[in-house]
C-alpha cells in the first residue's frame, strides 16, 4: 500500500549520531481502519478506503456510520483512497499502522497551506514590481493586465491579487528519520504544509531515485 493519514503534531529538532541537530514534523501517522476494498474487477482499479480519527455518532452521517457499524468499528472522521497493489491481502476491518514506513527512505506529505489572507502579487506571485527609485509610485503594484482594443478584456488565469494559502499542496521526498510503532509517530525531516492539527496524507515517495 502507498500510504496512511495522519495528523501533524508539530515540529521540534534531535541529534542524530553525529551530535547535528536536525528539524524534524511529528505527524502522528494511524493506525488507519480498511473500510472498503476496491478490485480491478469491480470498480476497474485496485485502492482501498482507509479511515482514520477517531469522532462521535452525532458528527457522522447515517450512511457513514452503517458502514463502521457493518464493519464492528468506532466511528471514524477522515477518510481516503490509497492505491494498493494486485497482490495485497488487505480487506474491510483490517488496521494499518505505520509500521508501513519502517524501511522507507522518502516519503511524500500531502496537506492544506495555512491561510494567509488577502495578498498582492509581490507576496503571491513573487513579481518584480515596479522601480524603486527615480520618483515610482507603483513598487508592488500589477502592472499592466492586458492590452487595449484587442481583446479588450482581461484574459482568464492572469495572476492577480487574491486570496492566498488555504490550497492543497504536496511536499515531495521528504526524509524519514525516525519511526516509533509504540507511539504511532512519524518522524520527517523539515516542514510539512499546514497548521499543527491538519490532517495530512502521508505516501512512500513517488519521484526518489528517478532520473528525468
Amino acid at each position: 500500500m502507498q500510504g496512511l493519514l495522519g495528523k501533524k503534531i508539530g515540529m521540534t529538532r534531535i541529534f542524530n549520531d553525529q551530535g547535528c541537530q536536525v528539524p524534524v514534523t511529528v505527524i502522528a501517522c494511524g493506525p488507519c481502519t480498511v473500510l472498503q476494498r476496491k478490485t480491478k474487477d469491480h470498480e476497474g482499479y485496485d485502492a482501498v478506503q482507509l479511515a482514520f480519527g477517531d469522532t462521535t455518532e452525532q458528527r457522522m452521517t447515517k450512511a457513514a456510520m452503517g458502514v463502521c457499524k457493518k464493519l464492528s468499528v468506532k466511528p471514524l472522521r477522515y477518510r481516503c483512497e490509497m492505491a494498493v497493489e494486485a497482490g495485497d491481502e488487505l480487506k474491510p476491518g483490517d488496521v494499518v499502522t505505520v509500521k508501513l514506513f519502517e524501511g522507507v527512505p522518502f516519503v511524500d506529505v500531502v496537506g492544506v497551506s495555512k491561510g494567509k489572507g488577502f495578498a498582492g502579487v509581490v507576496r503571491r506571485y513573487h513579481m518584480r514590481g515596479g522601480p524603486m527609485t527615480h520618483g515610482g509610485h507603483s513598487k508592488r503594484r500589477v502592472g499592466s493586465v492586458g492590452c487595449r482594443e484587442l481583446p479588450g478584456r482581461i484574459h482568464k488565469g492572469k495572476r492577480m491579487p487574491g486570496h492566498l494559502g488555504v490550497e492543497r499542496v504536496t511536499q515531495q521526498n521528504l526524509q524519514v528519520v525516525k519511526v516509533r510503532p509504540e507511539e504511532h509517530v512519524l518522524l520527517v525531516r523539515g516542514s510539512v504544509p499546514g497548521h499543527a492539527g491538519t490532517v495530512v496524507i502521508v505516501k512512500k515517495s513517488l519521484k526518489r531515485g528517478q532520473t528525468k
